[in-house]
C-alpha cells in the first residue's frame, strides 16, 4: 500500500470507484458490443463465418497475451503512464476498426484493440490495493466487479441498438468515443498510486524472476484459477445467448434483455454482498459461501434440464444466481492474489489476468461452439468449469489453511 495513499485522492471514494470501474469494464464490453452486427459486417465486408470468428479470437488472444506485460510495465514504469498509453492505443483500434474496408483490416485492428484494453482492468486492480487497506480495497473491488460483469451483458444491448439506429461502422465510433472520453477523464483524474520507493527495476532479468516468482508458486496458480474460470460458468451462456435464448427458449430477439436484466441483478446483488460484508466475515467463509451457491445451483439447473425442457420460466433464473455466487467471491480471490507478493502487484494482476482472458478466449472459441446447440450441455459445461474453480480453492484450503483465514494488512 502506498504509504501516501490518504493524500492521493481527496474526493469522494465513490468517485475513484467509478472511475476504476470504467477502466476495468472497458475490456469486457469491447469483447461484446459488435457481436449483433455479425451478419451486417459478414455481408459488408464479404466474411465468411469463419473469419468473423477470428475478429473475435484475435481480440481476445490479444487480450490475454498483453495482459501478461501491461501489470509488470505499471509495477517499473508507474500505473498511471501505462493506462494512458493504453487508452490511446484503444482510441486508435477503434477507428481503425470503424474504417476498415476488408476482415484482413478489421482482424488486425480487432486484436490492436485487444492488446490495448487490457491496461484497464489490470492496473486498476493494482491500484485499489495501492490506495486502499484490504477491508476497504474489498468494498471498492466489489463496486468494480459489478461493471466487470454487467459490461459483457449490456454490450450486446448496446451493440444491437447501434447497429439498427446507425450501422455496423457506428458500434466501433462508438467505441472510439469511449476510448478519448476515458483517456480525458484519466488524464486529467488519476493520480500515480505506486510510490516511488516501490517501483521495480525493468530489466529482462528482473521481469523474468518476477515471473518465476509467480508462476513457480502454486498457491498464485490455484488463486488463479480459482478467481478466473468460474466466470465462464456464467459467460458461455452470454457467449451462446443468441441459440440458447432464441433457439432454445423461443425468445424474440427484443425479448432477451430479460436474460440480461436478470445477470445483471445477480452481479449487482452478488457484488453489493460481498462489499457489505468486507471486514466482517473471514475471506475464506465468503469464498466458500459463493462457491456453494455456484455448486448447488449448477447442479439443479444441470438436473432441470435433463429431466424437463428448458422453458422460459425457469431457465433464467439459475443463471442469475449462479452469477450472484460468483460476484460475492471473486472481489476476495482477486485481493487474495495481489497480497500473495505486496511487491509485484501489478505483475499479480497481469498473470490472473492472462489465466482468466485465456479461459474466456478458449469458452469462446472451442467450447461454447461445441454446446450450445445442447442446454444439458450448456448447463454440465457451466458446472464443470465452475468445479476446476471450487477443486483449485478446495486444495488450497488444504494445503494452506492460513490462506484466506483473516485480512491481511500489507
Amino acid at each position: 500500500m502506498n504509504p501516501e495513499a490518504l493524500k492521493l485522492w481527496r474526493a469522494p471514494q465513490w468517485a475513484f470507484s467509478i472511475l476504476l470501474a470504467l477502466l476495468g469494464m472497458l475490456g469486457p464490453f469491447s469483447i461484446d458490443t459488435y457481436i449483433p452486427a455479425f451478419a451486417g459486417i459478414s455481408q459488408s465486408l464479404g466474411a465468411t463465418p469463419v473469419q468473423m470468428q477470428q475478429t473475435l479470437s484475435a481480440y481476445l488472444f490479444g487480450f490475454a497475451f498483453m495482459a501478461l506485460f501491461h501489470g509488470s510495465f505499471s509495477d517499473s514504469f508507474g500505473r498511471r503512464p501505462v493506462v494512458l498509453w493504453g487508452l490511446a492505443a484503444f482510441t486508435i483500434a477503434s477507428v481503425g476498426c470503424a474504417l476498415a474496408q476488408s476482415i484482413g483490416q478489421l482482424i488486425f485492428f480487432r486484436a490492436m484493440q485487444g492488446l490495448s484494453t487490457g491496461a484497464g482492468i489490470v492496473v486498476s486492480r493494482a491500484v485499489i490495493r495501492d490506495v486502499y487497506p484490504p477491508s476497504q480495497a474489498q468494498k471498492v473491488m466489489s463496486q468494480v466487479t459489478i461493471f466487470f460483469g454487467v459490461a459483457p451483458a449490456i454490450a450486446p444491448m448496446v451493440g444491437g441498438w447501434l447497429l439498427v439506429h446507425a450501422s455496423w461502422h457506428g458500434i466501433f465510433w462508438f467505441l472510439t468515443g469511449v476510448g478519448v472520453f476515458l483517456w480525458l477523464a484519466n488524464f486529467f483524474l488519476l493520480p500515480e498510486t505506486l510510490h516511488p520507493t516501490q517501483r521495480q527495476h525493468f530489466h529482462i532479468k528482473n521481469l523474468m524472476a518476477g515471473y518465476w516468482k509467480l508462476g513457480s508458486d502454486p498457491r498464485f496458480v490455484l488463486l488463479a484459477l480459482a478467481s478466473g474460470i468460474p466466470f465462464n460458468g456464467m459467460f458461455l451462456y452470454v457467449l451462446s445467448a443468441p441459440v440458447f435464448l432464441g433457439d432454445h427458449l423461443g425468445l424474440q430477439p427484443q425479448q432477451f434483455f430479460w436474460f440480461f436484466i436478470l445477470t445483471i441483478s445477480g452481479i449487482m446483488g452478488g457484488a453489493f454482498v460481498s462489499g457489505r460484508v468486507a471486514g466482517k466475515i473471514s475471506p475464506k467463509r465468503q469464498i466458500r459461501n459463493g462457491f456453494l451457491i455456484m455448486l448447488i445451483i449448477g447442479l439443479l439447473n444441470l438436473a432441470a434440464n435433463l429431466v424437463f425442457k428448458a422453458h422460459v420460466s425457469w431457465a433464467l433464473f439459475p443463471i442469475a444466481i449462479f452469477a450472484f455466487g460468483w460476484a460475492m467471491m471473486v472481489p476476495v480471490v482477486t485481493l487474495l492474489v495481489l497480497d500473495l507478493h505486496p511487491d509485484r502487484r501489478g505483475m499479480a494482476s497481469s498473470l490472473q489476468m492472462f489465466v482468466g482472458s485465456t479461459a474466456n478466449g478458449l469458452v469462446a472459441g472451442v467450447i461454447s461452439p461445441l454446446v450450445m446447440h445442447s442446454t444439458v450441455a450448456l448447463a454440465a459445461s457451466s458446472v464443470l468449469m465452475m468445479c476446476l474453480g471450487l477443486g483449485a480453492w478446495v486444495f488450497i484450503r488444504r494445503k494452506w489453511p492460513e490462506i484466506g483465514q483473516h485480512v491481511v494488512n500489507v
